[in-house]
This record gives structure tokens, C-alpha cells and sequence, in this order.
């Protein structure tokens, strides 16, 4: 979470400046990215009684044509930068691959969306977003107001975390399913508005897919639930809540989750038999939660001693996880988004001994 890095980089304050980076895409493509501001005037925010529209901040990730002439786009808005990184931490926030406002490349691309986990940030997922979109994908990334710790609109205004922590386990169960339900009508309204963008000529709207970690992984399945047009779904190391739980899904999707050490998540399990479609589940040996985002990549980069890095991200090295995570979340898409390729889901690889592949 961007919480915990703010507290590392508030930590270790120095008199030279580190540059923080996220590994290059791998694919040929080069990658273009612009920022949208959407007001949702049909319903309140959900979670502050004073705001009469709910405001949105998405970002789309699309194949460039050039780059020329294009700035390399900030890891994070300025507003979310000082916010998470104070001025004498000695480091300097990533910047990424994408180029604000180049061009788009010629033709159609299947489309991905991205929600990120609960209090977290459309940015987390920049590692593997920019690895679809050099791939030939436009990927559209969706923070979900007061749900992230930090969303800056382009006026300036910082909207921060609104949602209290519930008192009792009943309390919490409610919650939840309130917080997917506010994601699911998000996400739907995105889709919505995709018609309406700038760069809906380069977006291929018959092949929409979604992927999510944690909360955002259960987001997608219940998207997937309540709206047809997206095709294939993804969940990184989400544990699952809302209907999922007791409806089936006929499309495909991936459960793609940390090193469980023989402990199976149980909503795994009781959505695996849910799944009617085609279906995967993979795991990775020496992940943890926070694998799955950025903070993979970042924060082995701090010079924090293991014990304190080990928990969120766990042991295995940062570029090989993050190798097989753009691996096989490429063949998921590849397969049921552009039928090809995709044979890397189906049984073990030698190449990637360290994936498990559920039967």
C-alpha cells in the first residue's frame, strides 16, 4: 500500500537522491497514455454525503504511434507524490513507459480494464497495465474515490480514504459488500463512457477483459456478474465477497494468488466450483499479497532489511515475479481475448517452475 511506502521513504531521510524505477514492458509496442476526469451525475458519492455526483479518475494505456516529442508520464500525480514522498526521503518516485498524449497507434485493441486492491491507487498496477499495452491491449485504470487512500482530480482536489473501519464482524460483512458494490457501479460506468472518449477508435469494444488485485480481483468477477461485455476476468490474491460467492460465472477466469503454504483461502475454493466457464488457477511460490502491484518491483529497492520486506512481497526475486505474472496474465488474455496462443495455462511449465497449476 502507498501508506507503507510513504512510511519507508519517510524513514531513511539521506543527502543524495535514489531514482526509484518499474522494469520496462517487454512487448514492441510503445505506449501512450492520457488521464480522464467522469462525473457520474445519476447517483451521490456513496461514501461522503456531501459530494452530489460520484467523480471519478480513470487512466488509459493505449499502443502509440510515436513518442516524439511526448514527456514520460509520472508514476503518480503531483498532488499523490507530495503527499506519499516526503522532500528529504531521498528517493525520487518512478516514472513509467507510457507518454502523455502520443499518439494512438493504428487499429483496434481489445480492451482491459483495472481495478486496484481496497485503499490503493489506479497507478498500483502500472507493471503489468503497461505490459499488456506494449502487447497491442488499451488498458483503462479506475480509481474508486474514498475507496483509494489518494485520487487528485485535475482542478487540484485531493480526494483522500472516506470509508470508517467497521466496529464488529457483522458490521464488516455489510461493509464489504457495500465497497464491491460501489466498485461494480464504477466499473459500469466506465464501461459506459468508453464510447464517448477520445481514443474509443483505438478500442476494440467486442473484447473487454478486467483483472484486479485483491478487492480489486473480486471486483472483477462481480462485474463479470452484472455485465456482460466484459469477457474474461482475472483475480490477483483477492480473497472473493458479494455474489461470486453464490452465483456461477460462465466466462473465462483466472485465480492468480501468493504462496498460500497448503492454506487454501476458502472463498477460493467456493468460487472455483462457481466457475462454469473456462477456468485457471495458478500460484506462485515465494509471493505474498502485495506481489502483485508495483510495490513488488519498488520496494526492494528501498534498502529495507528482509524481515520488513519479506511479509508484503515475499522472497522471491522482484523481476522474476514480476516476469511471471506478465507471462501468464498475457496468455489468459491472448487465449480469450484475441483466441491464441495461451497454452501456458493449461499444465506446468519448465520454464516457470515455480508456478503451481491447479488441475
Amino acid at each position: 500500500m502507498k501508506a507503507l511506502l510513504s512510511l519507508a521513504l519517510a524513514a531513511t531521510p539521506v543527502s543524495t537522491v535514489t531514482p526509484l524505477s518499474l522494469p520496462p514492458p517487454t512487448g514492441p509496442d510503445l505506449i501512450g497514455t492520457v488521464t480522464a476526469h467522469l462525473i457520474d451525475r445519476s447517483r451521490p458519492d456513496p461514501w461522503v454525503a456531501t459530494e452530489k455526483n460520484r467523480e471519478l479518475m480513470v487512466s488509459i494505456w493505449y499502443p502509440a504511434r510515436t513518442v516524439r516529442g511526448h514527456r514520460r508520464a509520472d508514476w503518480v500525480s503531483p498532488g499523490v507524490a507530495a503527499r506519499i514522498n516526503p522532500p528529504d526521503s531521498g528517493y525520487a518516485l518512478p516514472v513509467t513507459h507510457g507518454h502523455v498524449g502520443a499518439p494512438p497507434a493504428a487499429g483496434r485493441h481489445p480492451v482491459v480494464l483495472y481495478s486496484p486492491g481496497f485503499g490503493l491507487e489506479r497507478t498500483s498496477g502500472t507493471v503489468l497495465v503497461e505490459e499488456l499495452v506494449s502487447h497491442g491491449y488499451v488498458v483503462v485504470t479506475i480509481d474508486h474515490t474514498h475507496d483509494a487512500n489518494f485520487v487528485e482530480f485535475p482542478d487540484g482536489r485531493i480526494a483522500t480514504g472516506a470509508i470508517e473501519p467497521p466496529a464488529s464482524p457483522e458490521e464488516e460483512e455489510k461493509l464489504l459488500a457495500k465497497v464491491v458494490d460501489v466498485r461494480v457501479r464504477d466499473t459500469r460506468f466506465v464501461l459506459d463512457q468508453l464510447r464517448r472518449m477520445p481514443l474509443a477508435r483505438t478500442m476494440d469494444l467486442s473484447r473487454i477483459g478486467m483483472f484486479g488485485a485483491s478487492m480489486g480481483g473480486t471486483t472483477a468477477a462481480n462485474v463479470m456478474l452484472a455485465d456482460r461485455r466484459v469477457r474474461a476476468g482475472v483475480n490477483l490474491d483477492g480473497s472473493f465477497v458479494g455474489p461470486i460467492l453464490t452465483t456461477d460465472l460462465t466466462r473465462p477466469f483466472l485465480l492468480f494468488g501468493s504462496d498460500t503454504d497448503g492454506e487454501q483461502d476458502d472463498t477460493w475454493t467456493t468460487v472455483w466450483e462457481r466457475l462454469r466457464g473456462p477456468r485457471h488457477q495458478l500460484e506462485i511460490d515465494g509471493t505474498a499479497h502485495l506481489s502483485f502491484t508495483d510495490f513488488q518491483s519498488l520496494f526492494p529497492q528501498l534498502g529495507l532489511p528482509p524481515d520488513q520486506v519479506e511479509p508484503v512481497v515475499g522472497t522471491i526475486g522482484a523481476d522474476r515475479s514480476v516476469a511471471i505474472q506478465r507471462a501468464y496474465l498475457r496468455a489468459f488474455f491472448d487465449r480469450h481475448l484475441r483466441h491464441r496462443g495461451g497454452g501456458l495455462l493449461d499444465r506446468p511449465s519448465p520454464r516457470y517452475p515455480e508456478v503451481t497449476v491447479k488441475p
